[in-house]
């Protein structure tokens, strides 16, 4: 019987099978962030074990709280900064040079197909858009991951899921994988791997790629993986021309790692999505998903554009081709945030930056922030925001809170109208 790629990938960093299921693989990524590695750094320091198992090998980053907004982020800051200093840790990033981790680390290139990458942070799963196997671990998993260089998986088993037709004007991968969440639940691939296939994905660019991945936990998942192409090749290109004599030759060695046609997966389950409308939340659960249109109408107090969901320049586009000539409704507040300096930069370029502005947008520097209810744009008890984030949990993006998740598009056409708007409306005006 055939492999799929979780099980290839697997296989090609098998360390161990200590006991039956349980893999111990070498991983090639061990990413690092102000919030979930202080707290490994200091037990590894209290155990007597301040090592890293290959600096070349861990990238760091502060980004969730940045710059830090008091003592306790500060110091969580000054850890990292210490360690990275210590270890002489290269491709660590700090404020000004920082980024939203899970959109900055693939731009800088450190990610590849077949690799295998862990992190203290449950949105890791975003990697697997470039064919690796990313998930997000907790604090021992990540001491280990730190000083040894290796994660202990339960062998792999994968849903598949089949995305076929042709995405209408103003859907995005967004409102597809809400829709994915919709029919799994947020318990339906629990302690699996989401592959990603079809005509729709082999379409998608990688910034829609990693918005699919990203949200993949949301259904349960360990991890979300897209099988790499030459959409792949084509983004990785700067960083590994050298490495291949053509982009061709990139293309046909990532085919290794395509699964099998006889691979064996638990379940599959195909959505058509010609005729998919935007999507939007509703409730506490990133399963509680409806049209836009079942919700048009909801007042909104609060417009977030950002995080490593749709944070980057193909989001700000989106959004911005809605904003274009036009405010924010009276009432509402509206928060931009690049998910990276280059983003940030490019959207400065092509005058995006300039749209949110004059739009009435608050434009911050890149960070998670107001994602995860710890700074820049959290809610008050009672408010709504219409959001471009992941997670709509009770409380997540501040105590009393409700967060509707949507596309840049339906974000951007709340910020104009004041409620959830099917934003296809303004598309067709443009």
């Amino acid at each position: 019987m055939g492999k799929t790629i979780a099980t290839k990938i697997f296989d090609a960093h098998l360390r161990d099978t200590p006991t039956p299921g349980n893999m111990i693989l070498d991983i090639d990524v061990v990413m690092c962030h102000e919030i979930t590695t202080p707290i490994a750094i200091m037990d590894l320091m209290e155990k007597g074990m301040d090592r890293v198992f290959d600096t070349s090998k861990i990238k760091a980053v502060i980004d969730h709280v940045t710059p830090a907004k008091d003592s306790k982020t500060a110091t969580q800051g000054k850890i990292m900064r210490d360690w990275a200093k210590r270890h002489q840790i290269k491709d660590f990033f700090d404020v000004g040079a920082n980024g939203v981790c899970h959109a900055l680390f693939p731009e800088k290139g450190f990610i590849r197909p077949g690799y295998t990458v862990i992190m203290g942070d449950s949105h890791t799963c975003t990697h697997g858009a470039f064919g690796a196997f990313a998930a997000g671990v907790g604090t021992t998993d990540l001491e280990v991951g730190i000083l040894k260089g290796v994660c202990s998986f339960r062998a792999p088993e994968t849903m598949r899921v089949v995305l076929t037709g042709k995405l209408a004007a103003g859907v995005t991968a967004k409102d597809v994988i809400l829709a994915v969440i919709k029919r799994l639940t947020v318990n339906g691939a629990t302690d699996k791997v989401l592959e990603f296939v079809g005509p729709v994905v082999d379409a998608m660019t990688m910034a829609a790629r990693m918005t699919l991945c990203n949200m993949a936990v949301e259904a349960g998942a360990t991890s979300g993986l897209c099988l790499p192409d030459q959409v792949t090749a084509e983004y990785l290109w700067p960083f590994i021309k050298d490495q291949y004599a053509s982009l061709e030759a990139a293309v046909a060695d990532f085919r290794k790692w395509h699964s099998d046609s006889d691979a064996h997966y638990v379940e599959t389950i195909e959505l058509e999505v010609s005729t998919l409308a935007p999507q939007v939340t509703f409730g506490f659960k990133p399963d509680q998903v409806k049209d836009v249109s079942e919700l048009e109408g909801t007042p909104v107090d609060q417009i977030y554009i950002g995080s490593c969901t749709n944070g980057r320049i193909e989001d700000l586009r989106d959004a911005a081709a809605i904003l274009a000539g036009k405010k924010l409704a009276i009432g509402v507040r509206g928060v931009v945030t690049p998910a990276t300096p280059a983003i940030y930069s490019q959207a400065l370029d092509e005058g995006i930056i300039k749209i949110f502005m004059d739009a009435g947008f608050c434009v911050l520097n890149p960070t998670c922030g107001a994602c995860l209810g710890m700074s820049c744009g959290v809610l008050a008890a009672g408010e709504v925001c219409a959001s471009t984030t992941n997670r709509n949990f009770n409380g997540r993006m501040g105590k009393g809170g409700m967060v509707h998740l949507m596309s840049p598009y339906s974000a951007a056409a709340a910020a104009v109208t004041g409620t959830i708007t099917d934003p296809r409306k303004f598309l067709n005006n443009n």
